[in-house]
C-alpha cells in the first residue's frame, strides 16, 4: 500500500498508479447475501444449478454492482493520505462492466490517479480503477471514481 504524507505529494502522483490491491475471491455466499439484501434475485447469480445447465457461463456469475461495491475495500488497501482527516465519496464518472465475474473468480482492483483539484480544506481527487479478473485478458469492470479528501 502506498501511504501518502499529504495531498501535496498526492498531487504530485497525477498520472501514475497509486497501487494494486490483492486478489480476492469472489463466493457465492457473497452473490447470495447481494442479491438478498438488494432485491437482485436473477437467476443467473441466485441458482446454482439453473445456471449450470442453462446460462452460456456454466455457473453463477457476480452482480455487476457487487463488484462496483468492492472500490471502497480496493481504493482502502492501494493507497491513503496520512494528513487526511476525513474522506467523502463523491460518485462515479463513468462505469463499465466489461466482462463476467464466475463464481470463484478471483478479482483484484488498480487504482490510477487521473485528476487533482484543489478545494478548500482539501482535495478532490479522481482515480481510475480496473478491477481485474484473474486469468482473463478483459477486466470485470472498468470506472473512475471521485472522492473529497479534507486535511
Amino acid at each position: 500500500m502506498k501511504v501518502l504524507k499529504n495531498l501535496s505529494e498526492a498531487e504530485a502522483l497525477v498520472g501514475q498508479e497509486l497501487g494494486l490491491s490483492k486478489w480476492q475471491r469472489i463466493t457465492q455466499f457473497q452473490i447470495w447475501g447481494f442479491g438478498l439484501f438488494t432485491g437482485d434475485r436473477q437467476w443467473i447469480h441466485m441458482r446454482p444449478l439453473k445456471a449450470k445447465l442453462g446460462s452460456p457461463f456454466k455457473t453463477t456469475i457476480a452482480h455487476g454492482f457487487l463488484v462496483l461495491s468492492l472500490l471502497p475495500k480496493i481504493l482502502e488497501r492501494t493507497y491513503s493520505v496520512a494528513s487526511a482527516k476525513m474522506g467523502v465519496n463523491y460518485g462515479l464518472n463513468r462505469v463499465r462492466f466489461t466482462a463476467p465475474v464466475p463464481v470463484g473468480s478471483y478479482v483484484r482492483g488498480r487504482v490510477v490517479l487521473k485528476e487533482f483539484k484543489k478545494i478548500k480544506n482539501g482535495a478532490q481527487l479522481t482515480v481510475s480503477v480496473t478491477v481485474e479478473l484473474k486469468g482473463s485478458k478483459k477486466p470485470a469492470c472498468v470506472a473512475e471514481q471521485v472522492f473529497l479528501i479534507y486535511e
